[in-house]
């Protein structure tokens, strides 16, 4: 069984794990409402209005 020579500092592991960071951190894409204008996440109920789909899913007072 293959076993390291050395122990991995922590700072080369970090280095290590650091090197896909941006790759997998990606920017929020918005969208906006058709009902009332807000910008919100892609295929989510708007938290403003509580419509979706242009029907009311949900009733905000």
């Amino acid at each position: 069984m293959a076993v390291p020579k050395r122990k991995t500092s922590r700072w080369r592991r970090d280095q290590r794990r650091a090197q896909n960071f941006f790759s997998k951190v990606k920017p929020l894409s918005l969208s906006s409402c058709p009902n009332c204008g807000e910008l919100i996440l892609p295929h989510r109920v708007c938290p403003y209005c509580g419509h979706y789909k242009g029907r009311e899913v949900i009733k905000i007072s």
